[in-house]
Order: C-alpha cells, then sequence, then structure tokens
C-alpha cells in the first residue's frame, strides 16, 4: 500500500525567503521549551461532510486490518530488530541525503534524488492549529501528543522546539477533507513561491497518501525555515499519532524512505507506526556538530560510519 511515508517532505520548496537566527551546533544540552501556548479552543462547529465521514470508516478499516497483520508496532523495536553501525550508516545515507520527490513535485510520483543535508539551524516555532469541524476530545489528545513528541525531538537533536501562535515557523495542520480542500489560499499566502502544482496536489490528495509535510530552505542554502506538515483528521487515533511521527520527524530533515531501513518509520511497509530507538539515533547524527549543514553525500558519508560507530560503541542501540 502507499502509506503515510511516501508522501512527506520531498516537496523542500526552494525559496527566497529571509532566514531564521542561526543556532549554535554546539552539543551543549538545551531544555525542551514545549509548553503550549494558552489559548480558548473555537468551539467546533458543523459536521464533517459525507465524503469525510466515509474516509474515516476507510481509514478505520485500514488501521484495524494493519493491526490484525502485527504492523503499526509501537515498541520501537526489539530483540527481532538488531542492527548494527554499518546498517546505521548506510540508512541515514539514504534517509538524509535524499529526497523521496523533486523539488517543486507534485508528490504524485515518488522519485529519490540525491540531495545535501538538510536541518534546522535556528530554533522551531511550532504552531498546531485544527480545521473548525475537529472535535474537542480529539484536539486535546493531538494536541499533547504533539506537545510530548516535540520535546521529545528537541531533546533529540537539541533544537529549541517552542509550540506557540506567534510568527510559527511549523505548522501543524490536522484538517477534514474539505477543511484541506480550502486550504490552498492559505498555503500560497504562508508559501508565496509554491508552485501551483503542489497546492493542487495539496487541495485534491488521494486517499492512499495520508499524510504530508512541506518543507521550505533559502535559495542556494539547505537549511529550512518553513514547513507546514497536514494530518488527515479522519484518521483514527493510532494512524493520527503515526503521522505525527513520522511527518513531524521528516520536517526535521530525515526526507526519504529506504524499504531496507528496520526498525523505522521510515520505510513503506508500515511495520512500525512510531517512532523507534534506529530513528532517534538518525536524528541525533543528523544534528551531530561533526555533519555540516548543506553537506553532499560524498563529504557526510564517512562521517556518517565515524559517528555511528561511535553512538553503538556507546551502547546506544
Amino acid at each position: 500500500m502507499r502509506g503515510r511515508k511516501a508522501f512527506l517532505l520531498g516537496l523542500t520548496l526552494l525559496l527566497g525567503l529571509a532566514g531564521c537566527d542561526r543556532l549554535s551546533m554546539a552539543r551543549d544540552p538545551l531544555p525542551p521549551t514545549t509548553t503550549p501556548v494558552a489559548r480558548p479552543a473555537p468551539v467546533p462547529t458543523g459536521t464533517p461532510s459525507a465524503e469525510s465521514m466515509a474516509l474515516a470508516s476507510y481509514y478505520t478499516r485500514l488501521q484495524d486490518n494493519l493491526l490484525a497483520q502485527g504492523l503499526l508496532r509501537g515498541d520501537g523495536g526489539g530483540p527481532d530488530t538488531t542492527f548494527t553501525d554499518t546498517t546505521l550508516a548506510r540508512n541515514f545515507v539514504r534517509i538524509a541525503l535524499f529526497s523521496e520527490y523533486e523539488d517543486d513535485s507534485d508528490f504524485q510520483r515518488a522519485r529519490s534524488t540525491i540531495s545535501t543535508l538538510r536541518r534546522w539551524d535556528g530554533p522551531i516555532r511550532m504552531s498546531v492549529e485544527f480545521g473548525d469541524l475537529v472535535p474537542q476530545a480529539q484536539r486535546d489528545r493531538d494536541m499533547a501528543t504533539v506537545a510530548t513528541y516535540a520535546a521529545r525531538l528537541s531533546r533529540l537533536t537539541d533544537v529549541p522546539i517552542t509550540l506557540t501562535d506567534r510568527d510559527p515557523n511549523f505548522r501543524v495542520l490536522f484538517l477534514h477533507e474539505e477543511e484541506r480542500r480550502a486550504y490552498g489560499a492559505t498555503l500560497r499566502r504562508l508559501i508565496p513561491s509554491i508552485s501551483e502544482a503542489t497546492v493542487r496536489s495539496f487541495e485534491n490528495l488521494p486517499r492512499d497518501q495520508l499524510c504530508v509535510v512541506i518543507g521550505t530552505f533559502e535559495l542556494g542554502r539547505s537549511n529550512y525555515n518553513k514547513a507546514v506538515a497536514l494530518i488527515r483528521a479522519e484518521h483514527p487515533s493510532l494512524m493520527r499519532s503515526a503521522c505525527i511521527h513520522e511527518e513531524l520527524a521528516q520536517g526535521m530533515g530525515l526526507a526519504n524512505d529506504s524499504p531496507q531501513a528496520r526498525p523505522s518509520i521510515f520505510n513503506d511497509d508500515e511495520e512500525f507506526a512510531l517512532l523507534t530507538t534506529h530513528d532517534e539515533l538518525l536524528l541525533q547524527m543528523l544534528y551531530d556538530a561533526r555533519l555540516q549543514t548543506g553537506m553532499d553525500a560524498a563529504t557526510a558519508a564517512p562521517i556518517a560510519r565515524q559517528i555511528a560507530r561511535d553512538y553503538l560503541a556507546a551502547g546506544a542501540s
């Protein structure tokens, strides 16, 4: 099946936008700053469309089917999923130094292309936004999931992540079908240089594309300055959590999938729903000070091999 993992942030768009303040990549530990901003939540209004309700039924059946097959694991990996430093380094190169889609793609046809090392060099201001049709109980659960996971990502990468509505540079959207279809004008406003092909694909996302994240960076540079993640509000709770885990991690810079990566959410086989120990190491490697934003694969690969050896020799696996 074409799952959440196939639709991600290949849309790294080359935009001539002002850069954010650069963050020193020294490995001093930074405390997570993920206290959600206090604000009154709008009261959900209206009823989802018949199309949206049909999608919700479809995704519930899909989740049940995957669980019945022993997929969508949340255990982080175990004795059946051991890996070596060589495997970890190989997976890092494939996932962090390739993109699943070409820039300005319509993300209809995946085409893995070699890339430079892309990541955030400044703090992330993350907003969590819900469509009017999303029920309050679902909002509360998803806000808590995003807050907890954002704190985890911050600890792993040393990138400060704050949940705030003030000038966000990473938006996490939970929208029903009709709300997503009407979001094009807002997307154009948020990302002025976005291609019309990308907007149309966002508005007309087929049902087998479960979620997506769009990352942007400056012309001629590789540091992200904006991201927009879409999570379908029709998903049942575990699939929403799976989308949160994948899209936010991909939005940090792990831009590709690999069928060899295991245990990993960066694999279209849907074995794992939630970030694994292997994936935590990939995120730590991505933001290790020995690697530099913008490095090409040939330069980064031998450094990644040394980092992987160091991590696993220290008992990280």
